[in-house]
């Protein structure tokens, strides 16, 4: 369920009006509803009743300072992959000691910002992706006199489904130690000091819309965690990652609900006396927000009627980089035709790729109406990029019947301001 909604012919952000928002600050933009944030983390939180468990969101699928600093006050914690991840989630409100850092090329550099961060008390975990990644943790937590809490990350070899450009949990996948290495990889750990063996983590992908991977994946590492411990490791945690999915279409009813996914979990590590991380970020942000846009013009003729917006691949980019489905749909017409026409939903980028959907049945649209692209609250704005000298559009966050711009959209010459021509040119 999100807070976005048709009333008065056109839709709605809780309890503002779209068409008032871009009226306000112009399109393209990112609008999020703060309630259906609050709604997803509280079933996630729900779901995890019960267990030990710390609820990791995932930053990298929408790192905005006020949604990090929404979910900070609802108790989430954060999986942080990069420096500047880490940066964030402090600044929003987040604690170092509810925040994991995941990703397979950490620099010397980070690891050093996550040993000093939270007064110097360092971050929850490490999960740590290779040996050479734990040789240099070892090394910078030696010179900072620091214990580096460190979880692995085993690659189980489960296929999880989806498109194969978020498929992280097959053998030939970049991620993680392969699972029949991983005693090995633990037993080095012994001989590096500076580290303390936490846990064990893992993450098959995204956008999984069956419960079956997850299980098969935590059969097999709850089987390494008992190896583990035989072999005198203290296995504490277990980070299952995220990848839950979320449904693009309301027609589609296929994805688990958190939930099912939560007993699923219950049941599987009943009697292994772990604590679990959770880290959703999909399933948190993805239908909490969509992206708003134009109508420019309507192309007819030929094979095919182009419905130009002013919106582009470079705002939202899924349905270039992965044929991603978005539903699309009117926010706000300037007139009352009930007539459907079949449409190409195309941007302005001079890309072919700059397509959101093809001979998509839309009510008949017009110069100037508004048009949803919706689930676009997860990597969306995140993944955004100034191709074509195209500034970052603004993204805005409703609570109830108030909003505000919590990115502001760049000038041009803001743009051309961080460039310099050098003197001999």
């Amino acid at each position: 369920m999100n807070h976005f909604h048709q009333k008065q012919g056109q839709l709605w952000a809780e309890d503002v009006p779209l068409s008032a928002i871009a009226q306000t600050v112009g399109t393209p933009i990112y609008v999020y509803s703060a309630a259906t944030f609050t709604r997803h983390y509280n079933a996630f939180s729900k779901a995890a009743t019960g267990i030990d468990h710390l609820i990791a969101y995932s930053v990298k699928a929408n790192s905005n300072l006020a949604v990090l600093a929404l979910l900070s006050k609802l108790g989430a914690g954060a999986d942080v992959v990069s420096g500047g991840e880490l940066e964030r989630a402090i600044q929003a409100g987040i604690t170092a000691d509810k925040i994991v850092f995941s990703g397979v090329g950490k620099t010397k550099d980070e690891m050093r910002a996550a040993l000093g961060a939270g007064n110097g008390d360092g971050i929850y975990q490490f999960n740590v992706e290779s040996v050479p990644e734990l040789i240099a943790l070892s090394e910078v937590a030696t010179q900072m006199g620091k214990i580096a809490p460190v979880a692995l990350r085993i690659n189980p070899d489960v296929t999880a489904g989806g498109h194969e450009k978020i498929s992280t949990g097959k053998a030939e996948n970049k991620f993680g130690i392969d699972i029949t290495l991983a005693r090995a990889a633990y037993d080095k750990i012994r001989t590096l000091p500076g580290l303390e063996v936490t846990g064990v983590d893992m993450h098959i992908g995204s956008q999984i819309t069956s419960l079956a991977p997850f299980e098969k994946a935590m059969d097999k590492i709850l089987d390494l965690v008992t190896a583990l411990r035989s072999d005198g490791h203290n296995i504490k945690t277990y980070d299952l990652g995220g990848g839950l999915g979320i449904n693009y279409d309301e027609g589609q009813d296929d994805s688990p609900l958190p939930a099912a996914y939560g007993a699923m979990v219950k049941r599987k590590i009943k009697g292994h006396g772990l604590k679990i991380i959770f880290e959703p970020g999909r399933a948190i942000a993805g239908n909490s927000g969509i992206l708003l846009s134009t109508v420019q013009y309507i192309k007819s003729g030929g094979a095919r009627t182009f419905l130009i917006l002013d919106a582009a691949m470079n705002d939202l980019i899924r349905p270039a980089l992965y044929g991603a489905h978005h539903q699309v749909e009117a926010a706000h017409k300037n007139n009352t035709a009930n007539e459907t026409v079949a449409y190409d939903i195309v941007g302005p980028v001079c890309e072919t790729g700059d397509t959101f959907a093809v001979k998509r049945d839309m009510l008949k649209m017009e110069a100037g109406d508004l048009v949803a692209i919706r689930s676009a609250g997860a990597y969306g704005a995140v993944q955004a990029s100034e191709y074509n000298t195209r500034p970052l559009i603004p993204e805005v966050l409703v609570s109830g019947d108030q909003y505000a711009v919590i990115r502001k959209r760049p000038s041009i010459q803001d743009i051309l301001d961080r460039e310099a021509v050098p003197s001999w040119l």
